[in-house]
């Protein structure tokens, strides 16, 4: 039974009225995600006077009343599987971990019980409950073929604390990713709206109307026809650099969806390394962030792959 504490009444005063429905209650409940927020609504826990809310987007009135009920954390059936992780730091609040090229983060459909969350379970034992249940102190998340830095949370209250910096953008995100030929010029940004691709709803895509994505882009070295580039990312949408690079028209090597084939003029033995890699070259080299218990500022950093190193140096790319 659900005690008092979990339910939450708020009256709609005249200065919120045409608020967004989402804006309005995140504006009191500040220790709830946007994207918590909009889990709560679609699920049917939200209603404007007695009726369930139809979307986030939805006008607020002068005297609605909004009530959110928070549930307890539904029972986690997910089985914890001892895995060797590379940890880079951890303390009793979060931990940084070094995520390997292939392993999935969170469970999904053929991946119910081998993934980071599994190995997290077994490896601290008492974050069911964190976050949402299918991917418990996960506070960002890497594609299966992508490698590199992961923040895990260990409580709740970091959890949300660490939300909160990568949805206001305060948390510096570094990737470096092989791309076939260069890109010109060789420093800029791209800003664009990302949504489902409107046929195939396993891509993202370039679309009017969706979703702001901005990518900050730098070639380090080119040769060989591939260039290795430094990308920053301010938002964080889902295939944001694939797409992106995709779109300027030089895609992620090896990138199963938006690589498409790989160019005819390659060397042979380029072609030979990189049909080996069986990814996307794509790592997430570097993260900083303030801790929100020490609120000291921390960074981390992961150095190139073994496999992505492998196809640079194929193709004579050197780092000054």
């Amino acid at each position: 039974m659900r005690t008092e504490e979990e339910i939450r009444r708020f009256t709609v005063g005249g200065e919120a009225s045409g608020e967004r429905l989402d804006r309005f209650i995140e504006s009191y409940l500040k220790n709830l995600t946007r994207s918590r927020i909009k889990t709560l609504i679609e699920e049917g826990w939200v209603t404007v006077q007695g009726e369930k809310a139809r979307k986030g987007g939805q006008k607020v009135r002068t005297g609605d009343v909004v009530e959110v009920i928070i549930p307890p954390p539904r029972t986690l059936e997910l089985v914890p599987l001892e895995m060797e992780l590379s940890i880079l730091y951890e303390d009793p609040h979060l931990l940084v971990l070094d995520k390997p090229a292939g392993l999935v983060v969170h469970p999904a459909p053929g991946h119910e019980d081998d993934t980071l969350v599994n190995a997290l379970l077994a490896h601290c034992g008492d974050l069911k409950g964190i976050g949402r249940v299918e991917r418990p102190g996960i506070v960002h998340r890497l594609d299966k073929g992508t490698s590199g830095l992961l923040v895990v949370a260990k409580d709740e209250v970091t959890h949300q604390a660490l939300m909160r910096q990568f949805q206001s953008r305060q948390v510096e995100k570094v990737y470096l990713a092989l791309v076939y030929g260069c890109p010109m010029p060789l420093e800029g940004i791209i800003h664009t709206c990302l949504a489902r691709h409107p046929v195939n709803r396993k891509k993202m895509a370039v679309v009017e109307g969706g979703r702001e994505a901005i990518t900050h882009y730098r070639v380090l070295a080119s040769g060989s026809g591939l260039s290795l580039v430094e990308v920053r990312i301010a938002t964080g949408r889902t295939h944001q650099i694939r797409v992106h690079m995709h779109h300027m028209g030089h895609p992620v090597v090896g990138d199963p969806l938006y690589g498409g084939k790989m160019p005819g003029d390659l060397l042979p033995s380029l072609k030979g390394a990189i049909k080996t890699l069986g990814r996307q070259a794509l790592h997430h080299h570097r993260m900083k962030f303030t801790h929100p218990i020490t609120g000291e500022e921390v960074a981390y950093i992961s150095p190139m792959p073994e496999d992505m190193s492998r196809v640079a140096g194929e193709a004579g790319l050197k780092i000054a």
